[in-house]
């Protein structure tokens, strides 16, 4: 299967960087899920070890944990890291189509 989630290279350059310098403990990666609600879901980040239900990826020397049940929400999305004068953070992104 493709990787269901794209990191563009500036992210993951920030994710590595995170993972070699803040004490992400061995065996950990990289959570992306969904907070859900009634009116919607909030995309998330987060390390994490991998669970019963994830999928698990490798995504250009990341580990990538996915729930199952929160794929659907996921498929397409990229991940990319805004570094800006105002904010500075990830941000998910739905591609428009070529």
């Amino acid at each position: 299967m493709n990787e269901p989630v794209h990191i563009t290279p500036k992210a993951q350059k920030e994710i590595k960087h995170i993972m070699a310098n803040k004490n992400i403990p061995e065996g950990y990666g990289l959570r992306v899920g969904v907070k859900g609600g009634g009116c919607g879901v909030t995309f998330v980040l987060g390390f994490d070890k991998k669970k019963e239900n994830d999928q698990a990826y490798d995504i250009d020397g990341i580990p990538v944990f996915i729930q199952k049940r929160e794929m659907m929400f996921l498929l397409g999305k990229e991940v990319d890291f805004y570094d800006g004068s105002d904010a500075r953070g990830f941000v998910f992104i739905t591609p428009s189509p070529v």
